[in-house]
Protein backbone atom coordinates (compact mmCIF):
# COMPACT_ATOMS: atom_id res chain seq x y z
CA UNK A 1 0.00 0.00 0.00
CA UNK A 2 1.18 3.45 -0.31
CA UNK A 3 0.98 3.11 3.40
CA UNK A 4 3.78 0.91 2.61
CA UNK A 5 7.15 0.57 3.84
CA UNK A 6 7.60 0.87 7.49
CA UNK A 7 10.77 2.01 9.09
CA UNK A 8 14.22 2.22 7.74
CA UNK A 9 17.17 0.09 7.26
CA UNK A 10 19.88 -1.10 9.34
CA UNK A 11 20.75 -3.93 11.49
CA UNK A 12 22.15 -5.49 14.45
CA UNK A 13 22.70 -8.86 15.86
CA UNK A 14 20.38 -11.74 16.33
CA UNK A 15 17.77 -10.65 18.80
CA UNK A 16 19.64 -7.67 19.08
CA UNK A 17 21.19 -4.63 20.44
CA UNK A 18 24.70 -4.68 18.95
CA UNK A 19 25.74 -3.11 15.67
CA UNK A 20 26.53 -5.64 12.94
CA UNK A 21 29.87 -7.32 13.61
CA UNK A 22 32.31 -8.76 11.11
CA UNK A 23 31.09 -12.18 12.22
CA UNK A 24 27.51 -11.19 11.35
CA UNK A 25 28.66 -9.99 7.92
CA UNK A 26 30.43 -13.29 7.31
CA UNK A 27 27.41 -15.28 8.47
CA UNK A 28 25.07 -13.39 6.15
CA UNK A 29 27.46 -13.81 3.22
CA UNK A 30 27.57 -17.54 3.92
CA UNK A 31 23.77 -17.72 4.04
CA UNK A 32 23.53 -15.87 0.72
CA UNK A 33 26.17 -18.08 -0.90
CA UNK A 34 24.63 -21.33 0.30
CA UNK A 35 20.97 -20.46 -0.36
CA UNK A 36 19.35 -22.38 -3.16
CA UNK A 37 16.47 -19.90 -3.47
CA UNK A 38 16.94 -16.47 -1.85
CA UNK A 39 14.22 -13.84 -1.96
CA UNK A 40 14.60 -10.22 -0.78
CA UNK A 41 11.82 -8.33 1.00
CA UNK A 42 12.45 -4.57 0.96
CA UNK A 43 10.91 -1.50 2.54
CA UNK A 44 11.49 2.24 2.59
CA UNK A 45 14.87 1.87 4.25
CA UNK A 46 16.24 0.51 0.97
CA UNK A 47 15.56 3.89 -0.65
CA UNK A 48 16.51 6.38 2.08
CA UNK A 49 20.09 6.44 0.79
CA UNK A 50 18.64 7.63 -2.53
CA UNK A 51 17.23 10.66 -0.72
CA UNK A 52 13.65 9.44 -0.34
CA UNK A 53 12.08 9.58 3.12
CA UNK A 54 10.85 6.51 4.91
CA UNK A 55 7.38 6.50 6.41
CA UNK A 56 7.37 5.68 10.10
CA UNK A 57 10.69 6.76 11.60
CA UNK A 58 11.08 10.01 13.53
CA UNK A 59 11.89 11.75 10.22
CA UNK A 60 9.37 9.77 8.18
CA UNK A 61 6.75 11.10 5.77
CA UNK A 62 3.81 10.41 8.07
CA UNK A 63 5.42 12.63 10.73
CA UNK A 64 5.12 15.55 8.30
CA UNK A 65 1.83 14.97 6.50
CA UNK A 66 -1.38 13.25 7.62
CA UNK A 67 -1.40 9.59 6.67
CA UNK A 68 -5.04 9.78 5.57
CA UNK A 69 -3.95 11.84 2.53
CA UNK A 70 -2.89 8.50 1.01
CA UNK A 71 -6.33 6.95 1.47
CA UNK A 72 -9.09 6.03 -0.94
CA UNK A 73 -11.56 8.06 1.12
CA UNK A 74 -9.39 11.19 0.90
CA UNK A 75 -9.02 10.81 -2.87
CA UNK A 76 -12.80 10.53 -3.29
CA UNK A 77 -13.65 13.48 -1.02
CA UNK A 78 -10.72 15.86 -1.54
CA UNK A 79 -9.46 15.10 -5.03
CA UNK A 80 -7.67 18.42 -5.61
CA UNK A 81 -5.67 18.09 -2.38
CA UNK A 82 -4.98 14.44 -3.17
CA UNK A 83 -3.64 15.42 -6.60
CA UNK A 84 -1.41 18.12 -5.12
CA UNK A 85 0.04 15.67 -2.55
CA UNK A 86 0.81 12.99 -5.12
CA UNK A 87 2.15 15.43 -7.68
CA UNK A 88 4.74 16.42 -5.09
CA UNK A 89 5.66 12.79 -4.47
CA UNK A 90 5.95 12.02 -8.18
CA UNK A 91 8.03 15.15 -8.82
CA UNK A 92 10.30 14.12 -5.94
CA UNK A 93 11.29 10.98 -7.88
CA UNK A 94 12.82 12.98 -10.73
CA UNK A 95 16.57 12.59 -10.77
CA UNK A 96 16.56 10.06 -7.93
CA UNK A 97 19.10 7.29 -8.49
CA UNK A 98 19.16 3.74 -7.11
CA UNK A 99 21.00 3.27 -3.84
CA UNK A 100 23.73 0.76 -3.04
CA UNK A 101 20.98 -1.56 -1.79
CA UNK A 102 19.19 -1.53 -5.15
CA UNK A 103 22.40 -1.97 -7.13
CA UNK A 104 23.76 -4.80 -4.97
CA UNK A 105 20.49 -6.74 -5.05
CA UNK A 106 20.41 -6.35 -8.85
CA UNK A 107 23.97 -7.73 -9.04
CA UNK A 108 23.04 -10.66 -6.82
CA UNK A 109 20.12 -11.45 -9.10
CA UNK A 110 22.41 -11.32 -12.14
CA UNK A 111 24.82 -13.66 -10.35
CA UNK A 112 22.00 -16.13 -9.75
CA UNK A 113 21.95 -15.79 -5.95
CA UNK A 114 18.74 -13.75 -5.69
CA UNK A 115 15.59 -15.07 -7.34
CA UNK A 116 13.08 -12.27 -6.66
CA UNK A 117 12.58 -8.95 -4.87
CA UNK A 118 9.31 -8.47 -3.02
CA UNK A 119 9.08 -4.77 -2.29
CA UNK A 120 6.77 -2.51 -0.33
CA UNK A 121 8.26 0.45 -2.18
CA UNK A 122 6.55 2.30 -5.01
CA UNK A 123 9.56 4.24 -6.33
CA UNK A 124 10.64 1.82 -9.10
CA UNK A 125 14.30 2.01 -8.04
CA UNK A 126 14.80 -1.77 -7.99
CA UNK A 127 13.79 -1.92 -11.65
CA UNK A 128 15.92 1.14 -12.45
CA UNK A 129 18.94 -0.59 -10.88
CA UNK A 130 18.45 -3.58 -13.16
CA UNK A 131 16.46 -6.06 -11.07
CA UNK A 132 14.32 -8.11 -13.43
CA UNK A 133 12.00 -10.01 -11.09
CA UNK A 134 10.39 -7.38 -8.86
CA UNK A 135 7.04 -7.89 -7.12
CA UNK A 136 5.75 -4.42 -6.07
CA UNK A 137 3.19 -5.21 -3.37
CA UNK A 138 2.04 -1.61 -3.05
CA UNK A 139 2.09 -0.57 -6.69
CA UNK A 140 4.11 1.81 -8.80
CA UNK A 141 4.30 5.60 -8.43
CA UNK A 142 5.80 5.95 -11.91
CA UNK A 143 2.49 5.03 -13.55
CA UNK A 144 -1.09 6.18 -13.06
CA UNK A 145 -4.44 4.66 -13.95
CA UNK A 146 -7.99 5.77 -14.55
CA UNK A 147 -10.29 5.13 -11.64
CA UNK A 148 -13.16 4.61 -14.10
CA UNK A 149 -11.84 2.60 -17.08
CA UNK A 150 -8.61 1.24 -15.56
CA UNK A 151 -6.33 2.43 -18.37
CA UNK A 152 -2.69 2.70 -17.24
CA UNK A 153 -0.41 5.55 -18.35
CA UNK A 154 2.95 7.04 -17.36
CA UNK A 155 2.73 9.30 -14.32
CA UNK A 156 3.42 12.32 -16.53
CA UNK A 157 -0.24 12.16 -17.56
CA UNK A 158 -1.27 12.63 -13.93
CA UNK A 159 1.12 15.57 -13.62
CA UNK A 160 -0.27 17.38 -16.65
CA UNK A 161 -3.99 16.73 -16.26
CA UNK A 162 -5.44 14.29 -13.72
CA UNK A 163 -8.32 13.17 -15.94
CA UNK A 164 -8.58 10.36 -18.48
CA UNK A 165 -9.96 10.73 -22.01
CA UNK A 166 -13.00 8.80 -20.80
CA UNK A 167 -13.66 11.55 -18.25
CA UNK A 168 -12.62 9.48 -15.25
CA UNK A 169 -10.14 10.62 -12.63
CA UNK A 170 -6.51 9.59 -12.91
CA UNK A 171 -4.77 8.40 -9.77
CA UNK A 172 -1.30 7.04 -9.00
CA UNK A 173 -1.04 3.31 -9.62
CA UNK A 174 -0.36 2.61 -5.95
CA UNK A 175 -2.33 0.87 -3.23
CA UNK A 176 -4.02 3.44 -1.02
CA UNK A 177 -5.22 2.97 2.53
CA UNK A 178 -8.59 1.31 2.21
CA UNK A 179 -7.63 -0.74 -0.86
CA UNK A 180 -6.57 -4.36 -1.25
CA UNK A 181 -3.20 -5.44 -2.59
CA UNK A 182 -3.13 -6.45 -6.29
CA UNK A 183 -4.21 -10.09 -6.28
CA UNK A 184 -1.72 -11.40 -8.85
CA UNK A 185 1.31 -9.76 -7.21
CA UNK A 186 0.18 -10.92 -3.78
CA UNK A 187 -0.24 -14.50 -4.95
CA UNK A 188 3.22 -14.53 -6.57
CA UNK A 189 4.79 -13.01 -3.44
CA UNK A 190 3.11 -15.59 -1.23
CA UNK A 191 4.47 -18.37 -3.46
CA UNK A 192 7.99 -16.90 -3.20
CA UNK A 193 7.71 -16.86 0.61
CA UNK A 194 6.70 -20.53 0.49
CA UNK A 195 9.49 -21.46 -1.90
CA UNK A 196 12.52 -19.58 -0.58
CA UNK A 197 15.08 -21.11 1.76
CA UNK A 198 16.39 -17.63 2.65
CA UNK A 199 14.38 -14.42 2.92
CA UNK A 200 16.51 -11.30 3.32
CA UNK A 201 14.55 -8.37 4.78
CA UNK A 202 16.11 -5.00 4.02
CA UNK A 203 14.79 -1.71 5.39
CA UNK A 204 11.32 -2.65 6.60
CA UNK A 205 9.73 -2.14 10.00
CA UNK A 206 7.66 -5.30 9.38
CA UNK A 207 4.65 -3.53 10.84
CA UNK A 208 2.48 -3.05 7.74
CA UNK A 209 0.02 -5.80 6.89
CA UNK A 210 -0.66 -7.91 4.97
CA UNK A 211 2.90 -7.48 3.61
CA UNK A 212 4.52 -8.35 6.96
CA UNK A 213 2.72 -11.70 6.97
CA UNK A 214 5.19 -12.91 4.32
CA UNK A 215 8.28 -12.78 6.61
CA UNK A 216 6.06 -14.26 9.33
CA UNK A 217 5.37 -17.18 7.00
CA UNK A 218 9.12 -17.70 6.58
CA UNK A 219 9.53 -17.66 10.37
CA UNK A 220 6.97 -20.49 10.65
CA UNK A 221 8.83 -22.42 7.95
CA UNK A 222 12.11 -21.78 9.77
CA UNK A 223 10.72 -23.57 12.82
CA UNK A 224 10.47 -26.68 10.63
CA UNK A 225 14.00 -26.19 9.30
CA UNK A 226 12.78 -25.21 5.84
CA UNK A 227 14.04 -21.61 5.61
CA UNK A 228 15.96 -18.80 7.31
CA UNK A 229 14.84 -15.22 7.88
CA UNK A 230 17.65 -12.63 7.93
CA UNK A 231 16.86 -8.99 8.79
CA UNK A 232 18.89 -5.90 7.88
CA UNK A 233 17.25 -2.85 9.42
CA UNK A 234 18.22 0.29 11.31
CA UNK A 235 15.58 -0.15 14.02
CA UNK A 236 14.21 -3.19 15.86
CA UNK A 237 11.38 -5.14 14.23
CA UNK A 238 8.70 -7.41 15.72
CA UNK A 239 10.42 -10.46 14.19
CA UNK A 240 13.96 -9.86 15.48
CA UNK A 241 13.72 -12.47 18.21
CA UNK A 242 12.52 -15.12 15.75
CA UNK A 243 14.91 -14.34 12.91
CA UNK A 244 17.93 -16.49 12.21
CA UNK A 245 20.15 -13.41 11.87
CA UNK A 246 19.61 -9.68 12.51
CA UNK A 247 22.07 -6.99 11.47
CA UNK A 248 21.38 -3.45 12.57
CA UNK A 249 22.90 -0.42 10.86
CA UNK A 250 22.81 1.38 7.52
CA UNK A 251 21.57 -1.09 4.92
CA UNK A 252 23.87 0.15 2.16
CA UNK A 253 26.91 -0.23 4.42
CA UNK A 254 25.90 -3.73 5.48
CA UNK A 255 25.07 -5.04 2.03
CA UNK A 256 28.28 -3.53 0.65
CA UNK A 257 30.29 -5.40 3.27
CA UNK A 258 28.40 -8.62 2.53
CA UNK A 259 29.03 -8.11 -1.20
CA UNK A 260 32.75 -7.69 -0.51
CA UNK A 261 32.74 -10.85 1.58
CA UNK A 262 31.01 -12.73 -1.23
CA UNK A 263 33.74 -11.56 -3.62
CA UNK A 264 36.35 -12.76 -1.14
CA UNK A 265 34.69 -16.17 -0.92
CA UNK A 266 34.73 -16.55 -4.70
CA UNK A 267 32.50 -18.58 -6.97
CA UNK A 268 33.02 -21.83 -5.06
CA UNK A 269 32.35 -20.35 -1.66
CA UNK A 270 36.02 -20.67 -0.67
CA UNK A 271 38.17 -17.67 0.34
CA UNK A 272 40.08 -16.08 -2.53
CA UNK A 273 43.59 -15.31 -1.37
Amino acid sequence: MDQDHGASVGSGHSGGQAVASSGDIQRLATLVRRARYMVAFTGAGASTESGLPDFRSSQGLWRRVPQHMASLAFMERHFDEFVAFYRQRIEALKGVQPSRVHRILARWEAAGWLKAVITQNVDGLHQQAGSRRVLPLHGDLRTCRCQRCGRTQPSEAFLSRPYCDCGGRLRPNVVLFGESLPAAVWQQSHQEALRCDLMLVVGSSLEVYPAASLPELVVRRAAAGEAVLAIVNRDPTPLDEQAGLVLRGVAGDILEQVDQELARLGSNGDPVE
